[in-house]
Order: C-alpha cells, then structure tokens, then sequence
C-alpha cells in the first residue's frame, strides 16, 4: 500500500543536511521518494516503507526523527 508519511526532524541546519536526510530516506526499502522541507524541518516521504524504518535511516544520518 502506497501512502504519505510526514517525519519531524531535528537537527537539520543548512542545505547539506536536507540533502543527507533525502539521501537516507530513499535508501530506505519502499520510499518511492522523499521531499525536505528545511524550513517546516519536516520530511514528507512516500511510498510503503515502515515509519520504524524511516526513523532508523534518519538516525543513522545524524538526525532524530521526533513526535
């Protein structure tokens, strides 16, 4: 099943950061794709992948998904 999920992400700070955040989120299995949004600090990620396993890929990056 294909759906929408929106993360919050700390510790995000420039350009760099959002791209490092869009990179793991898609390396994740079934994100079909990732969108950052610095600004709303918020990742809107789509496709059927777990939000366990999202939140694990942004960990890994050296962000924290949070709420």
């Amino acid at each position: 099943m294909m759906s929408e999920t929106v993360l919050k992400i700390e510790g995000m700070t420039c350009m760099h950061c959002k791209m490092n955040v869009e990179k793991a989120l898609r390396g994740v299995a079934g994100v079909t794709n990732a969108q950052v949004d610095l600004g709303k600090n918020e990742a809107v990620v789509s496709g059927s992948a777990g939000r366990d396993e999202m939140a694990k890929a942004v960990a890994a990056a050296g962000y924290k998904v949070v709420g």
